[in-house]
């Protein structure tokens, strides 16, 4: 008997000791819903004008060729604009922008590697 006493009182005391231990700061709250990889779209969009600017100065890009490019990169950044108008770029808004920007990416380097050269 004395030994199942001692045994609970340690189970009691033990027990204790982990609701003590525990952190007692309040967990902040998560945070509000944001955009994350934002900085995905944009750098994504820097290193495509890059690669038309690139096309245009080795003379791999024909004006005509490089005004199409850079409608579609309008095009694109006012996809984003308004994706972004709510505060927030939702899981869909995101997958179609950057199908959008995969579809100029193939385009970039269609344009860039055809025979026609300025």
């Amino acid at each position: 008997m004395i030994k199942l006493t001692t045994a609970m009182i340690v189970l009691v005391m033990l027990s204790s000791c982990q609701v003590f231990a525990q952190d007692p700061t309040p967990q902040a709250s998560p945070a509000p819903a944001q955009t994350p990889r934002k900085a995905t779209i944009t750098q994504r969009q820097i290193r495509q004008q890059a690669r038309i600017r690139q096309g245009v100065r080795s003379g791999a890009l024909t004006p005509a060729e490089t005004r199409r490019l850079e409608a579609e990169q309008r095009k694109i950044a006012r996809e984003k604009r308004a994706a972004k108008a709510d505060g927030v770029i939702t899981p869909a808004e995101r997958a179609k922008i950057r199908h959008d920007q995969n579809k100029a990416s193939r385009d970039i380097y269609r344009k860039k590697h055809n025979v026609r050269t300025q």
